[in-house]
């Protein structure tokens, strides 16, 4: 069925609404391993609420949203096609984002494979919801180049205080100070990491909807022009955060949320 004509909710969609026991217990898991992000889809599952199901229902019956939904871009395929953005200047937003999948060794595909991991594509309700849902999910990674947080843990923290203004889902609040929380207690820092993640929350507010742009011409855009486009500043205190990190012995690559990687 085309895009165009699935229903903007399905029948079988179900809103539960904030699940604390569920968020506890799957935010313990990705304490033990930050890399294991199907714990990170588990969270936002339990904690979505109205306001971003109206959010995303506006966008769909925008004429933004529906342009999109009649041209049926495949986000991801577009994103992991490297050949497609080859000949883009170096300082477009393409050629930064290819550079950073490359090093971090992602692929917007993986991210895709890790979110089927809980919620595998049959058992999702075939309605635009679930569409714009997956594109939240599909541009988290640009997010990243866009804003300049990087993937260490306080990095994603951030971040997702950043995504939280922008999508308004808690599960995604508690995520970032929780993470920001678990941070200062394994490495004792005293830089304000949690001031680093309200500045994320500031910062998301003051930007346009990263997920309602047009990713294409977007990666065409110089990087400078587009964040100035959208309204996106620059994350100050994440990056003083990760000075005083620095000059207090944790490295970047060493942060991380649990006490066994620390030692």
């Amino acid at each position: 069925m085309p895009l165009i004509n699935r229903p903007l909710v399905s029948e079988t969609r179900e809103l539960t609404g904030f699940q604390p026991l569920k968020v506890l217990h799957h935010f313990g898991k990705l304490v033990e391993d930050k890399e294991d992000t199907e714990q990170v889809f588990h969270i936002i599952e339990a904690t979505k609420g109205k306001k971003s199901v109206r959010q995303a229902w506006d966008f769909i019956q925008s004429p933004e949203g529906q342009h999109f939904l009649k041209t049926e871009v495949d986000i991801p395929a577009m994103l992991d096609d490297h050949d497609r953005w080859a000949d883009l200047p170096e300082n477009s937003v393409g050629k930064h984002y290819m550079a950073f999948m490359k090093r971090e060794g992602l692929t917007a595909a993986g991210l895709v494979a890790e979110s089927h991991k809980w919620a595998p594509p049959e058992d999702l309700p075939q309605d635009l919801t679930q569409w714009y849902f997956d594109r939240l999910r599909d541009t988290h990674d640009l997010f990243h180049v866009l804003t300049g947080y990087g993937r260490d843990a306080l990095g994603e923290a951030c971040l997702l205080g950043f995504s939280y203004s922008q999508n308004y889902n808690r599960g995604i609040q508690f995520i970032a100070f929780a993470g920001a929380r678990q941070i200062k207690k394994v490495s004792g820092t005293k830089a304000p990491l949690y001031a680093a993640v309200r500045e994320g929350q500031r910062l998301g507010r003051a930007a346009k909807k990263l997920a309602h742009m047009d990713v294409e011409a977007v990666m065409r855009e110089d990087i400078g022009e587009a964040r100035g486009r959208l309204g996106i500043g620059k994350p100050v205190l994440y990056r003083e955060c990760l000075r005083i990190l620095e000059a207090e012995g944790t490295a970047t690559a060493d942060l991380t949320l649990t006490n066994a990687e620390a030692a």
